[in-house]
């Protein structure tokens, strides 16, 4: 093995290693967040096209350690790790192999959010404006099938075409980013735009943001900056509360020692 074969292969193990410990971490973050629950699962595509990063399906999203996440092939075959995956792999396989652009896939069940697909007229629309992400609408699937099938992947595929998100009538719902750090703001986002749609529908008649106006935000708005901000306020909560370990945590993306402090101090209050 020559000196480039050597420092190609070490790259591959630390991103390997950082990706796990994303996966991992935002898992624990969405349970936190009660976004996640018993099901549900993130993805981030692996070291090639063909592969990417799944955990277990029987290990609970709640204490779910880097070092349990599989590496799987399109095919559903383990690669790497220990366990089976998902019943539902087919999400994720089918969404990476319709869509090159995508790093990280999560499908979760969030009650208040899928009750969207159960109403006449009540599409999810953005009324915050970190949900201009979604301004050309949100699509719904109309079987509320277990995803278990390739063909059924497929069609999911189909549904969302090149959006950002869809619901899964009386299902869930499917968010997907070019990684897990945005990954994980957006479904953080995605759930608080549909929660504050809720609220505003009691109110009266909603005036939801029009494409001029999400235009105007995502003129300005630094989606990656934005989702390190995020992911550091959410790791120093966690990391207060014990959710996390410092380890799993790269130096680049963690919180200060003082962020920690001051979680800690906010969640004993």
């Amino acid at each position: 093995m020559d000196r480039k074969e050597q420092t190609d292969g070490d790259e591959q193990r630390v991103r390997a290693r950082q990706v796990r410990r994303q996966l991992a971490v935002a898992t624990r973050m969405l349970v936190d967040a009660g976004i996640l629950n018993y099901s549900g699962h993130l993805s981030a595509r692996g070291p090639s096209a063909g592969l990417f990063y799944i955990q277990p399906v029987d290990d609970s999203r709640a204490s779910l350690r880097p070092e349990r996440v599989l590496l799987v092939s399109l095919d559903g075959e383990v690669v790497e790790g220990e366990g089976k995956p998902p019943s539902e792999l087919a999400i994720h396989a089918e969404l990476y192999r319709a869509r090159s652009d995508l790093g990280a896939v999560a499908h979760f069940h969030h009650d208040p959010t899928t009750m969207f697909t159960m109403v006449e007229d009540a599409a999810i629309v953005p009324v915050k404006n970190h949900a201009s992400r979604w301004a050309d609408g949100v699509p719904v699937h109309p079987d509320p099938s277990h995803i278990a099938t390739a063909a059924q992947g497929r069609a999911l595929a189909g549904t969302l075409g090149g959006a950002g998100a869809a619901l899964l009538r009386g299902h869930g719902e499917v968010v997907v980013a070019e990684d897990v750090l945005t990954l994980f703001a957006d479904v953080v986002h995605f759930v608080e735009n549909a929660d504050a749609l809720a609220r505003a529908m009691q109110l009266g008649r909603v005036r939801p943001l029009d494409r001029a106006e999400c235009d105007r935000f995502l003129v300005t708005f630094q989606r990656d900056r934005h989702a390190r901000k995020l992911w550091k306020y959410h790791t120093s909560v966690a990391l207060a509360s014990g959710s996390v370990l410092p380890e799993w945590l790269d130096a680049e993306t963690a919180p200060a020692a003082g962020d920690t402090r001051a979680a800690a101090l906010e969640g004993s209050r």
